[in-house]
């Protein structure tokens, strides 16, 4: 494979993890950025842990979806995260789940 054909292929890969997100961000309350990974999930912990010297943040997460394209499974039913770093957590507003015309029952 030629670095013109690692290219587009690195560019598709993004591209459908991006529709697939696309396509889900809808089902999660929640995003969260941290310093290696971002995440959509509907329950999100984050605790403040303090030592001696220093402080960190636990980070827990029920029903996630990961932003990671190695993954062959996106979809994870518990993340805990230990960082020092800087953790963002914004809850996304809530959309009413609307059927497609075509789904739909009345007429």
């Amino acid at each position: 494979m030629d670095e013109d054909e690692f290219e587009d292929y690195d560019r598709e890969v993004e591209l459908a993890l991006y529709r697939e997100y696309r396509d889900v961000v809808g089902q999660f309350k929640y995003v969260i950025e941290t310093e290696r990974r971002f995440y959509l999930a509907n329950e999100v912990d984050l605790v403040r842990r303090d030592t001696a010297n220093d402080f960190y943040f636990e980070l827990s997460m029920i029903d996630v979806w990961v932003w990671d394209v190695y993954r062959s499974d996106r979809f994870v039913k518990s993340v805990r995260v230990l960082t020092f770093k800087d953790v963002n957590v914004e809850q996304l507003s809530s959309r009413d789940f609307e059927l497609p015309k075509e789904l739909t029952l009345d007429e």
